[in-house]
């Protein structure tokens, strides 16, 4: 499929790339900031950047990578414009939303639509598309086009799980506390051990995290339904 991208963001960069990467060619993109172009330059090498109404015009699929507040508004305005044609898939990339957003246009354009999201802290960077491999990505749609959303995830290299539509604010909702609150505590932490003498507190914490994560997630295993933890075995 042509993939055509409306905002370059970090998520819509790496998201496309991985796309096209997988043989989808990114044929066109808006971009507005200087940081989009450098992105679009980067990521997306061969993309012409153009309007929004010509990068849709110009896509088979159309990846949505604004901001989230505005994705239903440009919707809209693509809509009243008669920018989709039939058999178009839209893919949006934010956490909260499913595919309620594209309600107003899907049926009156039959447009397919899809909301993918990735469980990643995405930075727009060349990297992030091999990070992209076995990350979990939350995919709801309409039943009917499950395994065409569960394509595209696997073909990006991710691992697609269902999320029900009404479910897509609790799911952005756990991983925005865990951001959250990671940025907060390893933020603290790093500034410590900056003054106590590391060079890289970073170097310092990442395994102390990792190992910190395993820790919790194999601990859970030895839970019994009641919450009660199974005792250690000792020699």
């Amino acid at each position: 499929m042509r993939v055509g991208i409306l905002g370059v963001g970090r998520a819509g960069a790496v998201l496309g790339a991985a796309l096209a990467r997988a043989g989808h060619p990114v044929v066109a993109v808006s971009a507005v900031s200087d940081a989009s172009h450098e992105r679009a330059a980067r990521l997306l090498p061969g993309a012409r950047i153009l309007e929004d109404l010509d990068v849709v015009a110009e896509a088979d699929l159309v990846l949505f990578g604004v901001p989230e507040e505005t994705l239903a508004p440009l919707l809209a305005g693509l809509a009243a414009a008669g920018a989709f044609h039939p058999g178009q898939v839209l893919v949006h990339v934010s956490a909260r939303q499913g595919i309620g957003v594209f309600e107003p246009v899907a049926a009156a354009h039959d447009v397919l639509p899809l909301a993918l999201h990735p469980a990643l802290a995405l930075a727009g960077r060349a990297e992030d598309v091999e990070r992209l491999s076995g990350t979990a990505f939350a995919v709801t749609t309409l039943k009917s086009l499950r395994p065409l959303g569960e394509a595209l995830v696997l073909e990006m290299g991710g691992e697609p799980v269902w999320v029900e539509e009404e479910d897509r604010p609790a799911y952005a909702a756990a991983l925005a506390a865990v951001r959250d609150g990671l940025e907060g505590v390893l933020g603290a932490a790093s500034r410590v051990l900056a003054d106590c003498g590391f060079a890289d507190p970073g170097h310092t914490l990442g395994p102390l995290v990792a190992s910190t994560v395993d820790g919790v997630f194999r601990s859970s295993v030895t839970r019994d339904p009641a919450g009660a933890t199974e005792p250690e075995e000792h020699p």
